[in-house]
């Protein structure tokens, strides 16, 4: 097999693959973590960023993956 056969046979698209899948679950993990830390908050936290504790509940209830 030459060199030529071998460097054709090579997946070109796995590392920006790699790259995207671990960007995406480093989002996920970020959304995982601020919207614990939000539930967190107190009610003096809220009001001075304007949230009710309905708003945190409909944020902190969310899934991971979903913005």
């Amino acid at each position: 097999m030459s060199i030529t056969t071998i460097h054709s046979m090579t997946n070109h698209h796995a590392p920006g693959l790699a790259s995207r899948i671990g960007e995406i679950l480093h989002v996920w993990h970020e959304r995982y973590r601020a919207r614990q830390e939000l539930a967190q908050w107190t009610a003096r936290d809220l009001h001075d960023i304007g949230l009710s504790w309905s708003d945190i509940a409909h944020e902190a209830n969310k899934p991971f993956w979903r913005a």
